[in-house]
């Protein structure tokens, strides 16, 4: 089957210009107009990305104001459409007016078919690549994650998950080790929400003292303690409409955790020093490192609140459980710093590479970020070394990378997890494996199995 033909709008009074530029340009789908009405008619119907139009139209076709008024009227109802506005000879004037009113291009009449053909096929091209940058645009609004860059099936597993339940009004524990990504997760909870437009407000429960962290949180009234000389909201209030993220939740005080579920159960504040409720409706999103069920179990957690927080719970794994994250994000980061620091293009060599997959990474990435940038700032050239960033190059070769060593190391692997499990019965070790008895006996030889 062809290709469908992009339709082209034509508004022409003339039938037999009409004629020549249907023959001119049968390589789009050309739709016709005689006027105003027709012209507005089509323009809905088809959306075309183009439209050629003669500024002399029904009823007064030796004036350009109906002219005028349709081009006012397509850019508004279609503001993207490329119209090209056909004008007589020695019209400059209108046609100059015309471009200032939007018109995208425009051409003296008679026009020749090849040079015009020229014109629209440009508009055409146009169009398509503003188009291409709106939706790119539009994907990386929507996509809040595509800075959370990740190869792991895991990782990978809980963007998803954060899609699904971004638009939700569940409130959402992130667990995980320190520098994982909880907080950009949570950003992206909130930037993936009908919260988006509001405000996004962070609160680390174990950076605040226990005697201002209630404050912080509920804010005060004027004169409710020493230096309290205006009335304040606190972070839950600012949060109105919007998300608030209790980082560290786990090391809440016990008070404040029981006024805390009296919030997410009432829906209602009141500001220290203050007998007024105040409805607020915050969105809760919590974190910790700690492992909460421990700390109910030693009385330091409530329980009701955990179940409050944790309706839908995201553990995160940390960065050494992540394969081959360690080598994406540090080409990443090297990117990122050569840049902000001015220097050159820079490479990180293969052994430096092994090198940062072999590290644990205790800080996970916060600490391999920091790792990066003091490898670029101090590196003596622009390849990069183990050396450079403070590790040791990894003995040996390492883990092997080659397909073949990997696929026979797999193929011993099961085999001999295969035979201990059939007892050393073949034909039950053959079907397991889903191979015939020869090749088993092959793979037997191969692999020094006797």
């Amino acid at each position: 089957m062809s290709e469908k033909r992009r339709p082209l709008l034509l508004i022409e009074d003339d039938l037999a210009l009409q004629k020549q530029m249907r023959w001119a340009f049968d390589r789009y789908e050309t739709v016709l107009a005689e006027d105003r009405e027709s012209a507005m008619t089509q323009l809905r119907r088809h959306e075309p990305a183009v439209v050629t139009m003669d500024l002399g139209l029904p009823p007064h076709p030796d004036d350009p104001s109906e002219g005028f008024a349709l081009l006012r009227e397509i850019l508004n109802a279609a503001p993207d459409t490329k119209v090209i506005v056909l004008t007589g000879q020695n019209d400059r004037a209108n046609a100059v007016r015309a471009i200032g009113l939007g018109a995208y291009d425009f051409y003296e009449k008679p026009f020749e078919p090849e040079l015009l053909g020229l014109t629209i096929d440009r508009a055409f091209r146009l169009y398509d690549l503003q188009d291409e940058n709106r939706r790119l645009h539009a994907a990386q609004a929507k996509s809040s994650l595509a800075g959370f860059l990740t190869g792991d099936p895991a990782m990978l597993q809980i963007c998803r998950t954060i899609e699904r339940v971004a638009g939700t009004t569940a409130t959402v524990m992130l667990l995980g080790e320190s520098g994982t990504g909880k907080e950009i997760l949570a950003r992206a909870l909130h930037d993936l929400s009908g919260r988006r437009g509001k405000r996004f407000v962070a609160i680390n429960c174990a950076a605040i003292p226990e005697n201002l962290l209630e404050s912080e949180l509920f804010g005060f009234e004027k004169g409710a303690f020493t230096g309290a000389v205006k009335q304040t909201p606190g972070k839950i209030e600012l949060a109105h409409q919007g998300t608030l993220f209790l980082d560290e939740v786990g090391d809440l005080p016990s008070a404040l955790q029981a006024k805390l579920l009296r919030f997410l159960q009432e829906r209602v504040i009141e500001r220290v020093g203050g007998r007024e409720e105040i409805a607020v409706d915050t969105r809760v999103v919590c974190a910790t490192h700690q492992n909460l069920k421990d700390l109910i179990a030693a009385n330091r957690f409530r329980e009701d609140l955990y179940y409050r927080i944790a309706e839908i719970v995201i553990d995160i794994p940390p960065l050494r459980s992540r394969k081959g994250d360690a080598s994406l994000l540090a080409h990443a980061f090297v990117r990122k710093f050569a840049e902000e620091q001015r220097r050159a293009s820079m490479t990180i060599l293969p052994e430096a590479l092994s090198a940062i997959d072999a590290q644990p990474w205790p800080g996970n990435v916060r600490e391999l970020e920091n790792c990066v940038k003091r490898a670029v700032i101090m590196a003596d050239s622009n390849v990069l070394k183990a050396a450079d960033f403070g590790l040791e190059p990894v003995s040996g070769n390492g883990e092997a990378l080659n397909l073949r060593e990997v696929r026979e190391r797999a193929e011993k692997d099961a085999v001999i997890k295969v035979l201990g499990r059939a007892n050393g019965n073949m034909t039950r070790a053959a079907e397991l494996l889903g191979v015939s008895r020869p090749t088993l006996y092959d793979l037997i030889n191969r692999f020094g199995l006797k």
